[in-house]
């Protein structure tokens, strides 16, 4: 389902709560004029289609120890190798994404550490034994832009 085939009033809710996922579900039934139990009704379906993906606590990872954040592209020395290293990149607790990506690496992941010595740590003792070639690393010195993806089409086009 895209978009556009989300009706005036998804779009509305899912807005509502992109900006505020603590939101009470009666405080957006008013913002949109129909009933709480439509309004739960809704979710419910936005849930079941996958749309929304569930509502989560964000962490700072400043706030509890993790001063670096690095993006590291990895070179697999084999890439039929792909299901194992990312089997052992779920055991990573650092590693917080992995996407496959066109390009020139085989695998992009973003990770937190405490500081740069537990970075370099990382890197040595638990990704370069997952049978990689090489790594090239970028460290994240702020994060200014995270939001949520638009809901809608807000340019007019």
């Amino acid at each position: 389902m895209g978009s556009d085939q989300l009706s005036p009033l998804d779009q509305q809710i899912l807005k509502l709560i992109a900006n505020d996922a603590r939101i009470p579900f009666l405080e957006v039934a008013r913002a949109c004029n129909v009933s709480g139990a439509a309004i739960h009704q809704r979710i419910q379906r936005l849930t079941n289609l996958g749309i929304l993906k569930g509502t989560e606590y964000i962490l700072d990872p400043e706030k509890i120890g993790y001063e670096t954040c690095a993006y590291i592209g990895l070179y697999l020395k084999d890439p039929e190798q792909f299901d194992h290293v990312m089997d052992e990149l779920k055991k990573i607790p650092e590693v917080v994404e992995c996407h496959f990506t066109t390009g020139q690496y085989d695998m992009f992941i973003k990770i937190y550490a405490r500081n740069n010595h537990h970075l370099l740590s990382i890197i040595h003792d638990k990704l370069q034994p997952l049978g990689l070639s090489r790594t090239e690393t970028l460290v994240s010195f702020h994060e200014a832009i995270k939001r949520q993806i638009p809901i809608g089409n807000d340019d007019g086009q």
